[in-house]
């Protein structure tokens, strides 16, 4: 009987010893109780308890299997980590009076396990609860594209509202975000037009922009075009000029040349004859004559063509009335008057100008 005893006592020291041998993971808590009051938290690693008077509290959680579903499950181990936790898309109105179905996540931290359990019943549900109100009321205070556009505004003003909120439960919420945004079918619909029209209009007005800078770069290049040509034209304009001017100059020295030669040849002769004058006198009555319907008399030929008609005269008269050899006084007085008419040296005229017929 006493031996039943004895084994009977030391299988229950031993399960007690066994109950009370708890090992914690990393990063993982457990608050224990004694007596039903809280005593202690126990951290990682091996930890004792006194049997039958320490007990560990029990703590619901979200299932992890599932973020968006709603079973819970019960656990003595409080995790430290960050959490995250996402819901079912809720239904919203907006303050355009849209109804839109939105979806969230919140990722939370305890900090407190204490707190967490001792604060609040169920911790998970009360985070729940608070994000769906909180997010009806802040997306009812937007438009329906303010909805669409202000994300970050919407997670900042929830994550700072849940925080404060589930700051005495010994949570600190980390971040919001919305994870989908569904506005109803009609207005999805009507948004695709307006995207549509919208791409259209920046399509049309890109065409334009295009248009509009392709005609100022085809005018300035014409512009260009044209300046370019008119200071070629004058460019060609002043060569040609300066190729005028340079011929006119090269042809009055080339004169100017020939002249002095000539002059120089005239008075290094020992003076001009007046053979040579008359010469000279005569080739320049050819170059003044040449041309159609012109003839130049000048004013010393009067006297020269007078003689000449004199002369034919007397040398006519003599000629019928006398037969001999020896010329007679007239003859030789016609023939002085040749002589000193072609011994005159004749002046080369300044300009020729035409004279009066005259008559025979």
């Amino acid at each position: 009987m006493g031996t039943a005893i004895f084994v009977i006592l030391a299988a229950a020291v031993g399960f007690a010893l066994v109950k009370g041998l708890r090992i914690v993971p990393q990063a993982k808590v457990m608050v224990v109780e004694r007596l039903g009051k809280f005593d202690h938290v126990a951290s990682s690693g091996l930890n004792v308890l006194i049997p039958f008077l320490d007990s560990p509290r029990v703590m619901e959680m979200r299932s992890s299997i599932d973020m968006r579903s709603n079973r819970f499950s019960r656990t003595y181990l409080v995790d430290l980590r960050e959490q995250v936790m996402g819901f079912e898309t809720v239904q919203v109105i907006t303050h355009d009076n849209v109804t839109m179905e939105v979806g969230s996540v919140i990722y939370y931290q305890i900090v407190d396990p204490a707190k967490a359990l001792y604060q609040v019943e169920n911790l998970a549900l009360a985070i729940e609860q608070l994000t769906m109100t909180n997010l009806r009321n802040i997306m009812g205070g937007l438009t329906l594209d303010q909805t669409l556009t202000s994300r970050e505004t919407v997670n900042n003003k929830l994550r700072a509202v849940l925080d404060e909120a589930t700051e005495k439960w010994g949570v600190k919420v980390t971040r919001v975000e919305l994870r989908e945004i569904e506005p109803p079918k009609p207005i999805k619909d009507a948004m695709a037009k307006q995207m549509t029209a919208e791409r259209e209009r920046r399509a049309e007005v890109t065409k334009a922009e295009g248009d509009k800078s392709a005609a100022i770069l085809q005018a300035e290049g014409e512009k260009i075009s044209r300046i370019l040509r008119a200071e070629a034209e004058r460019d060609a304009e002043v060569a040609r000029a300066e190729g005028r001017k340079r011929a006119t100059l090269l042809d009055a020295e080339a004169k100017a040349e020939a002249t002095r030669l000539v002059f120089d040849a005239v008075n290094s002769g020992g003076g001009a004859t007046p053979e040579v004058l008359a010469l000279r006198y005569m080739e320049t009555l050819q170059e003044l004559g040449k041309g159609d319907n012109k003839m130049f008399v000048p004013y010393e030929a009067t006297t020269a063509l007078g003689s000449i008609a004199m002369l034919k005269e007397v040398f006519a008269k003599e000629g019928t009335t006398q037969t001999s050899t020896a010329p007679s006084a007239a003859a030789r007085s016609a023939q002085a008057l040749s002589r000193t008419v072609t011994t005159q040296p004749p002046a080369v005229p300044v300009r020729a100008r035409p004279s009066l017929p005259t008559e025979e």
